[in-house]
Order: C-alpha cells, then structure tokens, then sequence
C-alpha cells in the first residue's frame, strides 16, 4: 500500500474507534468524547498497540504517515489554543478582580506548591523523569505547573454539559480560570526562556506589540467572516515567530489569540468553529500525544507517579479554593464545587507538558504519568460535580 492509502487507514481508526468505544458504552457521563479520544490516543501508541501488534503498528503508523499527521496535528492544536486566548475575558475579570485575583492566586498557587513538592519526591525516589536539557528547577516548576493546569476550552465542554456555562456559577468559573490561564503561558515563557536566545525572545516580543497594535486596527475595521481568516493568518505567523526565538509554537499561538476581542465575533460562531476542531482534527493531536507514551520505567513505576500527582493535584487545588472560599465568605459548599471545576484538565495540559517533552525538560515517561493524571482528574469532574448541582 502506499502512503495515502495507509494515510487513510490512519484517519479511519483515529476517528472510528473512539466514537464506537464512546457510543456504544456510553461513557458520556463519565468520560466525555474527548477524553476517550485522548485514551484511544493512548491505546493505539507504541505502549499498547505497537507491543500487541507490532508489525501491524509499523506499518499502518510508519514514518511517512506519522509525519502527515504531525503537520496536522500541529495545525489543530495551534488553531485550538488560538481559540482558548480569544475567549479570555479580562475586562470582566477587571470589574470583579479582587474576587477574581484572590480565587485564580489560590486556586493556582496551592497546586503549584503540592506539585513542586511532588516533583522534588519523583527525582528523590529513582532516575529517569527529568529531561537531558532540563535544570532542576525547570522541572520541578515545570511539573508543578501541570498540576496546578485548569483547561479553559475542556472546563466550556463540561460547564456545557451541565448545563451552567451562561449560569452565574459558571460564569464565575470561567473568570477565575481565564486568570489561570494566562498564567500558564507566562510560565511556560519563563521555564522556556534561552539565555543564549534571549536576544531574539525580546526582539520577537518587541516586534509582536507593535504588529499587535497595528493588527487589532485593521481587525475593527473587518466583516466577521473576514476576521476570521485574517486572524488564522496572523496565527500562523506568530507561531513561527516563537517558534524562531525559541519560546515554542504553542506560546505564539496563545498570544495571537489573547490579543484579539472576543467580542469580535458571535459567541456561536466561537463555539461551531472550538466543535468544528474537535471534531476534524483534534482526534489527530490526541493520537500524536498517544504515540509520546513511554512505559520503559516500567508500568508500575509510571502509575505511582500518576497516583502521586494526582493527590497533589486535586489536594493543592481544593485547598487553595477552600482557602479562597473562607477569605470571600462563599456560600457553604460552593467551594467544593468551583474546586473540582477548576481541577479540569485535559487537553491545556496535555499541550503543556507536550511542550516540556518536545524541549527534553522531561521524559517520556514523566509525559506518561502526567497524561495519566490529566484524564483521571478529568474524568473525575462530572460525576463528582452533577449530583452536587441537583441538589435544591
């Protein structure tokens, strides 16, 4: 067979078996389309399939087809993050920024301090986590900040699903992990930041504010239709400009978005074009970050450190919620619920650590652990928030 056929062979098991795995067991309520499609990501990797199957594994998922969906997947993630920085709301954020400031600081910086911890106990306990390039300090803030991770687009499904993202618990919710969510590019900026290259980092920044400026002037004066284009041109090439200074593709396309109004565009011409990416592409992403999955530590090892993680996770954020709860004087159990919220992670930090992997900040098999942990504490959030929300 050639490379398009067995390209095409790729697309129809990427795309077919998640949706059968999803309707068939009807996992909607506890594991959404996307994160199946993350676990089938996961299930047609090396780790799984190419050991059941490694001849099979070769050849559908050889060089050239596995570079084809790179290019994709590239683009799809790009378009995706994109999206998240558009719908960052930071004016209403402004009006209510002590509630808004004091939640996204706790609710950030405890999962942080439980990570970091939780990192430091990874390099004590054996070898083999962190990354040939990394400092000590990149990793350990680096996996602290996984932890503390809250996946804006993911939290809009679910806030989605059930049925409060216009509700004002939702909208609450959204503000403070739009807060969080600039944070999480600031400091990946920071951890990403070259000494050698800082030279063409400030001048790709010094660059970008003024083409900002001149962007967002020629944006007002567009029909909607055409801002969406003009904006994926402009996507495109910010990520290149990271990407040449060495703070990553992902971070360009994070600030192409985050510069743009979100009022530019109808609320359900956003929302068609995050499902429309969901749907056609994305599965591609989830399938290259499956075929990252290491296992070489062995099973067991990868899966403690999972378990680790995920208590300091869901630990650090409950408190620093709980925290923020006592100091706003919240409604008695309106904590717990924001607190699970906000632990949505999935795709955000998926991206995160796939950007630590692609640097050698960590191992494949710390990028194992931490997706592990990513899924479960998504996976976590419905059936822990739904029976809270039918409450009278």
């Amino acid at each position: 067979m050639n490379t398009t056929e067995l390209f095409l062979i790729a697309m129809t098991i990427i795309l077919g078996a998640p949706y059968l795995v999803w309707r068939v067991l009807r996992t909607d309520y506890w594991a959404p389309l996307v994160v199946v499609q993350i676990l089938a990501g996961i299930a047609l990797g090396p780790g799984v399939l190419g050991r059941m199957f490694p001849d099979y594994y070769a050849t559908v998922f050889a060089p050239p087809v596995v570079a084809a969906l790179n290019g994709i997947a590239w683009w799809a993630v790009m378009v995706f993050v994109w999206i998240a920085g558009i719908e960052l709301d930071l004016r209403e954020v402004w009006r209510q920024r002590r509630e808004c400031g004091t939640t996204a600081a706790l609710a950030l910086g405890a999962p942080l301090v439980t990570g970091c911890l939780a990192a430091l106990g990874l390099l004590a306990w054996r070898d083999g986590w962190m990354g040939e390039t990394a400092a000590t300090w990149q990793f350990v803030l680096g996996i602290g900040m996984a932890c503390a991770v809250t996946a804006l687009p993911i939290l809009i499904l679910l806030l989605e699903k059930l049925g409060i993202l216009r509700e004002p618990l939702g909208q609450r919710v959204l503000r403070y992990a739009s807060l969080d969510d600039l944070a999480i590019w600031a400091v990946l900026a920071v951890i990403l930041l070259d000494w050698k290259r800082v030279g063409h980092q400030v001048a790709f920044l010094a660059v970008f504010a003024l083409a900002a400026v001149v962007f967002r002037r020629i944006m007002v004066r567009l029909r909607e239709s055409d801002r969406y284009l003009t904006g994926l041109v402009w996507l495109a090439a910010c990520g290149y400009g990271a990407d040449w200074c060495g703070l990553h593709f992902m971070v360009g396309a994070f600030l192409a978005g985050a510069v743009m109004d979100r009022d530019w565009f109808r609320l359900e011409g956003l929302d068609a074009l995050r499902h429309n990416v969901l749907l056609t592409v994305m599965p591609v992403y989830f399938l290259s970050t499956g075929l990252r999955t290491n296992w070489a530590l062995g099973g067991a090892a990868v899966f403690i450190a999972a378990g680790v993680l995920l208590v300091a996770s869901v630990a650090g954020k409950l408190a620093g919620v709980g925290l923020a709860g006592r100091l706003l004087g919240w409604k008695p159990g309106d904590a717990w619920t924001i607190g699970w919220l906000l632990q949505t992670k999935a795709l955000i930090m998926i991206i995160f650590v796939n950007v630590l992997l692609d640097r050698h900040l960590i191992t494949s098999e710390t990028f194992t652990a931490l997706l592990l942990m990513a899924v479960a504490s998504t996976m976590l959030t419905v059936p822990i928030v739904a029976p809270r929300l039918k409450r009278p």
